[in-house]
């Protein structure tokens, strides 16, 4: 586009606007994607080490299965509290916030002396992925309001890149420094911390927009606003939020327990390692194209429910016999796992505006969390008692059938405002 010049020969003040705006888009982007990158690593690195960190703090399986849960804890209690921090100090700079805790988390954990203290530290980069978690979608419809599935599924694939090269990596890693699992663990503080300066950024670029629009704006009341509903009330927002949450569960388990799965039949950590690899980077492709395709369609019913069968069909496989065909196995639950992306980008299409989206991501994102914190517990308990993986793979399939029913229903065209 040809750039404007007023009659003293200089850049007009509309040419100044578009490339400020210009700017400010690509350093959304850039901000988008690193924040998605950060999004998974502190949960999908503890997998792959889990035995050696049970081993080296003397942790039960009781205890491994409420640290598989807590970041839906986190996730719950943390999240019903973005929206309004959002209102209060800017979505900028609570995601910038976040992202620095994060890094901070990861940086601390590695220095845990017990499970107790291991839990605890946990905490806190949980904590900055639950706010970043809740707000990403806002960012998504109030900066890219005419691409929104495209952009999830953008920031999407990145997150499951994030989640798979943390599963391969981190034990390769941790061995290039003495099989030390607290190097691999906490080396992804450094990666975090990538993600902080752009939201930075962006958070000086809103505040300053804001003030030179509060000193610009008529001192004359604002027409009174429409009135909206609450999400609570809206059965569609329950339905994403039942369908958040029992697709939370199942990814929790299969993030937290699915090397396990593969070593307790047979396989060496580093195959476990890769096979649950596997499961995220078939995300990376699938997130992209499904939310894209989302996006256009006026219901995602349909593709709700069919990811969610195969899901069950990667469960009936490890159920009958895991070691026969593991590699089939961990690409039939990353389709599966691909209902996170979908569910993300339901919430961006359901909502008719950036504040209607922050209320229904809060709504939906937390309470679906805290409806899944009992299914990784339940499932380290039935591992404990069974001594096997049976019956928690029955579990698991059962919750698939409201998964589906909740899917269809959050896929139906209904807009909450």
């Amino acid at each position: 586009m040809p750039e404007r010049y007023d009659v003293t020969g200089t850049p007009s003040a509309s040419a100044d606007a578009s490339r400020t705006a210009v700017w400010t888009r690509r350093t959304a982007l850039v901000a988008l994607i690193l924040a998605a990158l950060n999004l998974r690593p502190a949960v999908t690195s503890i997998g792959p080490v889990l035995e050696e960190i049970r081993d080296g703090l003397g942790m039960s399986a009781t205890v491994a299965g409420l640290l598989t849960s807590m970041p839906a804890v986190c996730f719950a209690l943390v999240g019903f509290a973005a929206p309004r921090l959002a209102r209060r100090f800017g979505h900028e700079a609570v995601v910038a916030c976040g992202a620095l805790a994060i890094a901070a988390g990861l940086a601390v954990r590695p220095l845990a002396a017990d499970s107790a203290q291991f839990v605890a530290l946990s905490a806190l980069a949980l904590a900055g992925i639950a706010v970043v978690n809740v707000l990403l979608p806002v960012v998504v419809k109030q900066r890219f309001p005419d691409r929104v599935g495209t952009m999830t599924g953008l920031y999407s694939m990145v997150l499951n890149a994030g989640a798979s090269t943390a599963a391969a990596v981190t034990v390769p890693l941790a061995r290039e420094f003495g099989a030390d699992w607290r190097v691999g663990l906490g080396a992804w503080a450094l990666l975090a911390a990538s993600a902080v300066p752009p939201w930075l950024l962006l958070a000086h670029k809103s505040a300053s927009a804001n003030a030179k629009r509060d000193s610009e704006a008529d001192p004359k009341p604002d027409a009174e606003a429409p009135a909206r509903i609450r999400p609570v009330r809206s059965p569609t927002a329950w339905a994403l939020a039942v369908y958040f949450g029992l697709q939370a569960t199942a990814a929790y388990v299969v993030i937290g327990w699915l090397p396990q799965i593969f070593r307790d039949a047979g396989l060496s950590a580093d195959t476990a390692g890769l096979l649950f690899a596997v499961t995220s980077v078939l995300g990376i492709p699938l997130s992209f194209a499904l939310t894209a395709l989302a996006g256009r369609l006026r219901h995602q019913s349909g593709i709700a429910v069919t990811i969610g069968l195969f899901g069950l069909a990667g469960y009936a496989g490890l159920w009958a016999a895991p070691d026969a065909a593991p590699w089939v196995w961990a690409c039939l639950l990353g389709v599966g796992n691909c209902s996170f992306p979908l569910a993300l980008t339901m919430i961006g299409l359901r909502g008719r505006d950036s504040a209607a989206v922050a209320r229904l991501s809060g709504f939906a994102q937390s309470t679906g969390y805290l409806l899944s914190v009992p299914g990784p517990v339940l499932v380290g308990v039935l591992y404990d008692h069974s001594g096997g993986w049976r019956w928690p793979l029955v579990f698991l399939a059962v919750l698939m059938v409201p998964q589906l029913v909740a899917g269809h229903f959050a896929g139906r065209d209904r807009r909450i405002d």
